[in-house]
């Protein structure tokens, strides 16, 4: 039987308190050959996780959303990965982040910090005056290095691409996204969760979402809406986190996405040439452009995934890793923050469960 070691693991990890709930898809050459679901979406009303329950896909947010969408305009020809963010955004003219360039915020070396509570500030600024007072931070905010100089994994470069996006395409981010990507590929369960909605038809409806945090400082179980702190006081669209989706739309993407890199099919609206690119990791860094690639030692991939993968993890425990080399990608979406983020037992055990999914692939000859 296929699989049926990794389906214990992820049984025995609900048992074990890993996580409440999961999905788990793993994929060879663009066919699923595991997808289940195990435990629960919300723990306090003992709602059951299934293949189709939504979940708030953290930091996924930045190669499946604002990454692509970076992309999108470099085919577009409106903006190139070595243009720096004083020729895209005035703001940024005559101050010390001038000289950053677009590759420096993808691959996670501008010298912007990794993290800071903003949302502290803006809960108290009126929402339609939030994204101005941000932004005004973003542009305050000390570099802590020389850009080009050290990779630090930061929220605050993604913050800023979303701005950078909506500045030269004219559109929000979820919505450029969803207009150029998701909607053309038929994908209705990749989408933001905008907190004030002009448009009600844009509303995400009545879909069965994973539960994540009870929250101290919005003192509410968060279902539904994001929970990044930074994103839900911005209104819910960032470009570090506010991405939703289930397993199977993330993997039609990245399926799209890898057939493409290897010349295989033309329709996921966006040029080899320029996949191939932003696949490629950067030098001195375990960074790609908007991808994460294995280290060396510890990867949260396990020891069996090439050098030539790319994925990334979610703070709320989800993440996907993809082989470029053996196609195949695994998407692991849980819920470990439920109830709280103080779980952090899903690092020691995602290595575990993508050394198990590729024992079982390689021992039973499909890889």
């Amino acid at each position: 039987m296929i699989m049926e070691q990794v389906e214990k693991i992820m049984m025995r990890a609900v048992l074990e308190n890993i996580f409440p709930g999961g999905v788990l898809l793993v994929s060879v050459k663009g066919s699923v050959i595991f997808d289940n679901a195990f435990g629960f979406a919300n723990i306090i009303s003992g709602k059951r996780m299934t293949k189709d329950t939504i979940f708030d896909l953290a930091s996924l947010t930045k190669p499946l959303a604002t990454s692509l969408a970076v992309v999108k305009l470099v085919q577009e020809g409106k903006i190139a990965i070595d243009n720096n963010l004083g020729s895209i955004l005035p703001q940024f003219e005559n101050t010390e982040k001038e000289p950053i360039e677009i590759r420096n915020l993808l691959c996670h070396n501008s010298g912007f910090p990794d993290y800071r509570p903003y949302y502290l500030t803006m809960q108290d600024i009126p929402q339609k005056n939030r994204q101005g007072a941000l932004r005004d931070m973003l542009v305050k905010e000390p570099l802590l290095s020389i850009p080009g100089e050290k990779a630090l994994y930061s929220d605050l470069g993604f913050m800023i691409l979303r701005w950078v996006v909506e500045t030269v395409s004219g559109r929000r981010l979820d919505r450029f996204v969803t207009e150029e990507i998701y909607e053309p590929l038929g994908l209705r369960n990749l989408f933001f969760v905008d907190l004030y909605p002009k448009d009600k038809s844009r509303e995400p409806g009545n879909r069965m979402f994973a539960a994540t945090e009870i929250c101290p400082w919005r003192n509410m179980l968060i279902e539904g809406v994001v929970h990044d702190d930074n994103a839900y006081a911005a209104g819910g669209i960032e470009g570090h986190a506010g991405l939703f989706g289930t397993a199977r739309d993330v993997n039609f993407l990245l399926t799209k996405l890898l057939f493409t890199f290897h010349g295989i099919s033309d329709d996921c609206l966006i040029a080899r040439e320029l996949i191939k690119i932003f696949f490629d990791r950067q030098e001195e860094t375990d960074w790609a452009l908007g991808f994460d690639t294995p280290s060396l030692t510890g990867s949260s991939c396990g020891r069996y995934f090439s050098r030539k993968s790319v994925g990334h993890l979610g703070f709320t425990g989800t993440s996907f890793w993809m082989d470029l080399d053996r196609f195949v990608s695994v998407i692991l979406l849980t819920n470990r923050v439920h109830p709280s983020r103080d779980n952090v037992k899903i690092k020691e055990f995602r290595p575990v469960l993508h050394d198990a999914v590729m024992r079982d692939l390689l021992s039973k000859g499909i890889l």
